[in-house]
């Protein structure tokens, strides 16, 4: 098999950011195969309204007018607070956010995306406790909307939890969602786990699950030594990632791809040492400054995604599961129907071509290091 047509790939989870990086990012949606982008909502500000959100969208569509943008919200706790309306001429206090919800639907917003507090990028706003949202929860439910979820529970160390089991002990959160909503649609974001994978399996109808092309390569063992594999979900280890690969493998319609792809400068990559233009010196020829950054957390692979799945579900044995995990199982689940011919895509065999060793911008600061940089694919977007 030389050619392979996709109808429509769609990727379910990307990050777009802002600014310089958004206008060097977003075109590379196309440019990796990908027909409809599920936009995260974690930008600075977050995305909590209707008109943020429909505003974010204008600015990617300028940016890449022939893919389609699917928009999200963040959910906030100022969803929390009561805002007074006026229906049928009679004015009422409610939910910000389940007036938020009913706005968004209306709008075409797909989905509210949930980040436990302070567990990845962007997340010090993200929550700490899911019933207070319960009403919330039953406007998406009513509305027909989406709630995705970022499946970790932040770092404890009374509780023994850190970024290796943030995902298993966030899954009995999952558990009773899915439980007290079982008509609202819910999807684990980026499972790392064999237990997560279990866990979705096992629930209704109603949880779908995106995996992520780097969870599917990647284990422990390849994060510490390179700052462009750390993520979060970090990677985890070999009998994760086999039940990633199987649960593709074998096609399950819930499964389905969510690239987490997530841009961030080099020089966020790659820790920065301390800060010696300081003049001052202290005892011993110290130099005063900024200690040691930490590294932000992101694998980037949206310029090469569809190439790259198609490479690891080959080397898995599992070419023909292709096109039910990038395109129809998320579309059946989001219920996005596609016709065959419609946006198709054709990936062909190609020999010699490399991964680019980065992607640079106009504007300093704009450059991204894609993953598996410098490595064959065997596979391209057709002109």
């Amino acid at each position: 098999m030389d050619q392979i047509t996709i109808p429509a790939p769609a990727d379910f989870h990307v990050h777009l950011r802002q600014g310089a990086m958004s206008e060097l990012v977003t075109p590379h949606v196309a440019l990796g195969g990908i027909q409809t982008a599920y936009v995260m909502p974690n930008l600075l500000p977050p995305i909590t309204s209707t008109e943020q959100a429909l505003s974010y969208k204008r600015d990617l569509q300028k940016l890449a007018p022939n893919t389609e943008f699917l928009m999200t919200l963040y959910l906030h706790e100022n969803m929390l607070e009561e805002v007074e309306v006026e229906e049928n001429g009679e004015k009422k206090k409610v939910l910000r956010g389940v007036h938020e919800i009913r706005k968004a639907s209306r709008a075409g917003i797909r989905g509210v995306k949930s980040y436990p507090r302070g567990v990845t990028t962007h997340s010090s706003t993200g929550i700490e406790s899911y019933e207070p949202y319960y009403p919330v929860f039953r406007a998406l439910e009513e509305e027909g909307m989406v709630l995705n979820l970022h499946g970790e529970v932040p770092s404890d160390d009374a509780e023994n939890i850190s970024v290796l089991n943030a995902e298993k002990h966030f899954l009995k959160h999952l558990r009773k969602l899915a439980s007290d909503f079982p008509k609202l649609k819910i999807v684990l974001e980026h499972a790392t786990t064999k237990e997560a994978v279990d866990c979705v399996k096992s629930l209704s109808d109603n949880v779908g699950c995106t995996i992520t092309p780097h969870h599917l390569v990647l284990t422990i063992d390849a994060v510490p030594a390179q700052p462009f594999h750390f993520c979060k979900p970090i990677a985890k280890e070999p009998i994760d990632r086999r039940a990633l690969l199987d649960v593709v493998a074998s096609g399950h319609p819930r499964f389905f791809l969510g690239s987490d792809s997530a841009p961030h400068p080099i020089k966020s990559k790659v820790p920065k040492l301390p800060n010696t233009s300081v003049e001052a010196e202290g005892p011993h020829g110290a130099v005063e400054g900024d200690g040691p950054q930490p590294c932000a957390a992101g694998v980037y692979t949206s310029p090469v995604l569809l190439p790259l799945v198609a490479y690891i579900l080959e080397k898995a044995g599992a070419l023909d599961k292709l096109e039910g995990f990038v395109s129809g199982n998320g579309r059946a689940f989001y219920g996005l129907p596609v016709d065959k011919n419609d946006r198709a895509v054709t990936l062909q065999r190609v020999k010699g071509k490399k991964v680019p060793a980065f992607f640079k911008g106009a504007q300093e600061g704009a450059e991204v290091v894609p993953f598996m940089a410098g490595e064959e694919l065997g596979w391209e977007i057709a002109a």
